[in-house]
């Protein structure tokens, strides 16, 4: 009963309540943010993961403007479930050059986060541009239009530049054959050997079929690398984080 009464005392106290809850606030955020000021990185280095290709980049930013994210979460959680489904569960290095990143629950589509190599793409051409034709349940809306809309790299080096600034590790190299790198990709007859030397495991094709450099290049180039980086067949994490 004495622990009751005292309880009301605080809760028929305005300002007694308000203290408390700052008080319990403080606490809680001071017991969660402290340890971060003694970690030298919260996020475990992981082989094979890299900065975005210029192309694989612009897909990106297409993916968020279109809202494809609203539908398809990039986190596999490590549930068997999850992990029968779609494969290893999302690594937090997965995501470190994401701004902002992927993750989420909301999956009115599947989850998208191992789907780089699962199709080809014809099939990825197929799917943006009639979901129904491949998916006879999908409610997923038409995406043709990103076949006619073309790309000309004028803002791709900014854009690198700007992703630099935010903490993205772009070397000078990068920076400076952005432009050249980003129309190469699409062009498997191109001189490649340098992109693929900047941007390791990159797929190089001409992803929509068509002759010049689309939107839709952009978003399958973005989309075939997701999930790719790291070799699950060898990795071990890391036991002391």
């Amino acid at each position: 009963m004495a622990i009751l009464e005292k309880h009301r005392v605080l809760e028929k106290s305005p300002t007694l309540l308000l203290v408390a809850s700052l008080l319990v606030v403080t606490v809680g955020g001071i017991v969660e943010i402290a340890p971060l000021f003694w970690l030298e990185n919260t996020i475990e280095d992981v082989e094979g993961v890299r900065p975005y290709s210029p192309l694989e980049l612009a897909g990106r930013d297409i993916y968020i403007r279109e809202g494809c994210y609203v539908c398809h979460s990039q986190m596999i959680r490590p549930m068997r479930d999850e992990v029968e489904r779609y494969g290893h569960y999302s690594l937090a290095a997965e995501s470190q050059y994401d701004h902002p990143f992927q993750w989420g629950s909301k999956r009115t589509g599947p989850d998208v986060a191992r789907v780089g190599g699962r199709y080809s793409d014809a099939w990825h051409v197929d799917h943006l541009m009639d979901p129904q034709s491949v998916v006879p349940e999908s409610i997923m809306p038409k995406y043709a239009f990103l076949a006619d809309a073309r790309l000309d790299g004028a803002q791709i080096q900014a854009l690198l530049e700007t992703h630099r600034f935010v903490g993205v590790p772009y070397t000078d190299d990068q920076i400076a054959s952005a432009r050249a790198d980003f129309f190469v990709q699409a062009d498997p007859d191109g001189d490649w050997d340098g992109l693929v030397e900047r941007y390791p495991g990159a797929v190089v094709s001409n992803f929509d079929g068509q002759p010049g450099l689309t939107e839709m290049d952009a978003l399958i180039a973005y989309l075939q690398v997701l999930g790719t980086m790291v070799d699950f067949s060898t990795f071990t994490p890391d036991a002391s984080r």
